[in-house]
Order: structure tokens, then C-alpha cells, then sequence
């Protein structure tokens, strides 16, 4: 695919997130986080500021223990790398109501830019499927993108999987509240939950 032709990154976690409703959204380290509170921040988004690798595994945990809300874990190419193994314990656990979107940019843009192996030789579609995740997909379109969004409500079908193919612009970051105590108190208080 070339390089004209990939997504605008806002404009992808915008769509996912526009008709969210209820669900829980686990934002990856860096650039996803951001933007997901440019897409509106919200009382069930969970923002991971320095967790690299940890956000399928937290995304599990709510889908867990939250069976009848959607679950999205949104994370990028290199934190979903580092936490491969994730998607093992996630195609064991099969959580119906869980739905994986990695924004993949081929690139570790946290530290620079350099080339991630999504850029070479890694099929992250094709680790999820081997790790029993059957709804697995390549995204690189904004239909792909529209029709992803809607399965990520459905909690009975899960888990799903998606690669979604993204530009590299860096972007101005817009930040949620960086105190971890408040994010997560907020998060419960919404779930009707007592604060830590």
C-alpha cells in the first residue's frame, strides 16, 4: 500500500468511537491515547501513559469482568509488538464483548520514527488468528473501518482483531488527565463502583 494511501489516524478512532455508547475504550501508550481524547474524552476511557505492552492485558481484564459492555483496546504497531503475547491469553480467554484495533503506522513514533517490523515482515492479522482469534482483519479503508466500528458493539461475537493501516503524521497531542488515580476512580464511579 502506498504511503498516500493510508488513514488519517484521528479520523479512524473518530468513526470507531462515534457511536460508543457504553463501551469501556483502553487507549495504548502515546499517539492512541491522544487520539482518543481528541476523538472526546469520557468517564470509560482508560489512558495508559507509559504502560507499553499492558493494554490488551487491562482491556482482557474489563472484558472480564464487564461481560455485558463492549470492550475496545485501541494501541498501536509497536506496543501491540512488545505484548504479542496478549493475544495467546486473549484467544484463550475468548471475552465475547472484547475488540483489539491496532493503529499501525510501521513505525515506533514515540521515539522517533524508526521502522517497526509491521513495516517488513510481521503479519499482525496473522498472529491474532494463530493465537485463536478467528475475527481477524486487515483494515485499510474507511468503509472497513465503519463496519469494525458497529461489530465492536456487539458482546456476544468477540473476540475481534483488527489491523488498521495508518499514516505517520505526527500530530498535536491532546491530553486527557495524566493523574492515574482520577482516571481510574472515574472509570469506576461510572461502572457504579466506590472510588480506591
Amino acid at each position: 500500500m502506498s504511503k498516500a494511501n493510508l488513514l488519517d489516524r484521528r479520523r479512524v478512532v473518530s468513526m470507531l468511537l462515534a457511536d460508543r455508547d457504553e463501551a469501556l475504550v483502553v487507549g495504548g501508550l502515546g499517539a492512541s491515547t491522544y487520539d482518543i481524547a481528541a476523538a472526546g474524552d469520557h468517564a470509560r476511557n482508560f489512558y495508559l501513559w507509559g504502560a507499553m505492552g499492558g493494554a490488551v492485558m487491562i482491556g482482557l481484564g474489563l472484558a472480564l469482568a464487564q461481560p455485558k459492555l463492549p470492550v475496545a483496546v485501541i494501541t498501536g504497531d509497536g506496543e501491540i509488538l512488545m505484548g504479542m503475547g496478549s493475544l495467546a491469553t486473549v484467544g484463550l480467554q475468548k471475552p465475547a464483548n472484547l475488540s483489539i484495533v491496532v493503529l499501525d503506522n510501521e513505525c515506533y513514533g514515540e521515539t522517533g520514527g524508526q521502522m517497526s517490523h509491521t513495516a517488513s515482515s510481521a503479519d499482525l492479522v496473522g498472529v491474532a488468528r494463530a493465537c485463536g482469534i478467528p475475527d481477524a482483519r486487515a483494515i485499510a479503508t474507511m468503509d472497513g473501518v465503519e463496519a469494525f466500528a458497529k461489530a465492536m458493539q456487539d458482546v456476544s461475537a468477540g473476540p475481534r482483531f483488527a489491523s488498521v493501516k495508518i499514516d505517520s503524521a505526527n500530530l498535536d497531542r491532546v491530553l486527557s488527565s495524566r493523574d492515574g488515580v482520577f482516571i481510574l476512580n472515574r472509570l469506576r464511579g461510572s461502572l457504579g463502583h466506590q472510588p480506591l
